[in-house]
């Protein structure tokens, strides 16, 4: 392990303190993460230590790093060993009452822990606080907005039905509460966000701010992307959780699996006219379709069909003038929000 550290002899008592610690894994982030940083450093909640947990990088990441002047941000550099480890080894040297985690490419807006520590501040029962996510681009410019959705308390089952946190770069959580559960399981890439929440939602309380605070940035380099591994997780992970789950909670199994087809056939349009994702998409949707027969009576689910097969019989020059001369019923970007939310 080799270890960075910048500008310790100028930490304020506040900083040489941190009631937050800002866990930032990073893996050849070179080109976004100083913007990343730079969101964090315009937080009007200041009293927060930066733990940069660089995964191996093999581009300029630790150069970059090391290049901004910021006495609350620590760099440590380790052998490659993906983002769930890489958030572990960042819990393992928080010095934080409060833990938080942004990806290397992801922005908050300036009020983001403060809100989310009043938050809890509020609620002493709640371990976790979540705000809204907006998607940006690959050039940082607004994409849509997320589902604006106020679950507290006891949140379990409506987690099981949907990862309505999102993202990874959300929660601000209790220190000792994520401890506890021992963090993240590296074997669940790149499920591992829903099944650490899970965890979570099954012992402690939930708490939103219902603004949008947290910028996810849309790539097709996210691990997101590839559908075929998020299925695999995501079984993995639905069958972890009901293993756990009360016999209450049991008849929910199918819906999950069915809203989670759903979620998977979202994705394979999500990238444009890829034919390969849409053969894919069909196996998703009639997946989703055998768990949830009752998406029949859903005007949605056709539409999204609709785009599948249109994606696969039309020439995709044309397709393309299609898409651009008549945009609504085309338009992708609703259409996970309106799959699980509502018509």
């Amino acid at each position: 392990m080799d270890s960075t550290e910048h500008g310790m002899e100028t930490m304020t008592d506040a900083s040489r303190s941190p009631l937050i610690s800002i866990i930032v894994p990073v893996y050849n982030g070179a080109a976004t993460i100083g913007e990343t940083i730079a969101s964090l450093q315009q937080q009007t909640h200041t009293r927060f230590e930066i733990l940069a947990i660089d995964d191996g990088s093999t581009d300029d990441t630790v150069a970059v790093l090391q290049a901004i002047e910021e006495p609350r941000l620590r760099v440590v550099s380790y052998p490659n060993a993906g983002q769930a480890v890489s958030r572990n080894r960042g819990l393992e040297l928080a010095q934080g009452d409060y833990i938080s985690f942004i990806d290397a490419d992801d922005l908050w807006t300036p009020e983001k822990l403060a809100d989310q520590l009043a938050a809890l501040a509020a609620r002493p029962r709640a371990a976790v606080a979540y705000s809204w996510t907006d998607h940006i681009d690959e050039h940082s410019q607004f994409l849509r907005h997320g589902p604006q959705l106020c679950f507290e308390g006891d949140v379990f089952r409506k987690l099981l039905y949907s990862d309505f946190i999102g993202n990874g770069s959300n929660i601000l959580v209790r220190r000792s509460a994520i401890v506890e559960l021992g963090g993240f399981d590296p074997s669940l890439p790149p499920s591992e966000d829903w099944d650490c929440w899970l965890r979570l939602a099954r012992r402690f309380e939930f708490v939103v701010v219902p603004k949008p605070q947290i910028l996810y940035r849309v790539s097709s380099q996210s691990s997101s992307f590839n559908v075929w591994r998020m299925e695999r997780s995501s079984l993995r992970t639905i069958a972890r959780a009901f293993a756990a789950a009360p016999a209450s909670a049991q008849p929910l199994r199918r819906i999950c699996l069915g809203h989670r087809y759903k979620y998977l056939t979202y994705k394979t349009i999500d990238a444009g006219c890829d034919r390969r994702r849409a053969f894919t998409g069909v196996r998703y949707w009639l997946m989703a379709l055998w768990y949830d027969p009752a998406l029949l009576r859903r005007r949605v689910i056709w539409k999204v069909a609709f785009k599948l097969v249109a994606i696969l019989v039309v020439p995709h020059r044309v397709l393309r003038k299609l898409m651009r001369r008549y945009p609504k019923p085309f338009d992708t970007e609703s259409l996970l929000y309106r799959i699980t939310f509502g018509d």
